[in-house]
């Protein structure tokens, strides 16, 4: 049933928005998304701490070609880059598998959260206001809402915080939309950020997990294909789009 595939706390997209991830190739966006650059920003004292919109990119297109490979001389667009670039464009992540499977569940006085450590896509959330795997364990209101705030900003939703009474999570509201993360901080690109429950498959037609929050490699070298793993930092990935955090905050 479709909403087995449906990661608990999201909804599915309107239907003419979707993604086909061609199997040597690039991402084929259907339906018009916005896409954004998206920030990633420090404040005083604190780690990376909040989204700051920058560039807006057409999608036009129907659909609209975006390179995963990291080749594209035309970036965020595909120029057929990744037909001579050297990558492994082999999607490794199996579409059946769940956000929820294999992660790790914390238990706290207050709250609990989910962590699926194999989703990372190093946007150091988790840091902010306290590392949230000791946040989890204090008794207090202001930890709770800290184990929230982290939890929901991760961009990969590789942290979902849960209710402990109703079992159900605390997911934000997210548009449906398209972000390119940029991490200024350490000088790197980041992957493409799906939010809104976009739902995305393999040429093959398998779909995977329609989540509210998910990041896609687009630097070509995550070992957990199409999802990013971080990979992008240790690669030194900048995609050269410039631009500056001049828009919407989150």
């Amino acid at each position: 049933m479709e909403e087995d595939r449906i990661q608990p706390g999201s909804k599915k997209a309107p239907e003419s928005c979707r993604i086909t991830i061609t199997a040597g190739g690039p991402y084929l966006v259907f339906g018009h998304p916005p896409l954004k650059q998206q920030f990633l920003l420090p404040i005083e004292g604190k780690t990376i701490w909040y989204y700051k919109a920058g560039r807006t990119f057409s999608m036009a297109d129907e659909p609209t070609a975006l390179c995963r490979c990291g080749a594209s001389k035309n970036k965020p667009y595909c120029d057929g880059s990744h037909a001579e670039a050297s990558w492994d464009p082999a999607l490794t992540a199996a579409p059946d598998e769940r956000l929820l499977d294999g992660a790790k569940h914390y238990d706290g006085p207050k709250i609990r959260f989910t962590d699926n450590e194999k989703y990372c896509a190093l946007a150091r959330f988790c840091d902010a206001g306290g590392q949230i795997w000791g946040l989890v364990t204090r008794d207090s209101d202001e930890a709770k809402e800290l184990v929230i705030r982290e939890a929901n900003h991760c961009p990969a939703g590789r942290l979902s915080a849960w209710n402990k009474e109703t079992g159900e999570p605390y997911e934000p509201e997210l548009p449906v939309a398209l972000g390119l993360i940029e991490d200024p901080v350490v000088h790197r690109s980041g992957p493409l950020w799906i939010t809104g429950g976009i739902p995305f498959s393999r040429e093959d037609g398998a779909t995977y997990e329609i989540r509210n929050r998910v990041t896609l490699c687009r630097c070509g070298c995550s070992s957990n294909k199409p999802f990013c793993d971080g990979s992008h930092v240790p690669a030194h990935f900048e995609d050269g789009l410039g631009g500056e955090p001049d828009g919407e905050e989150f």
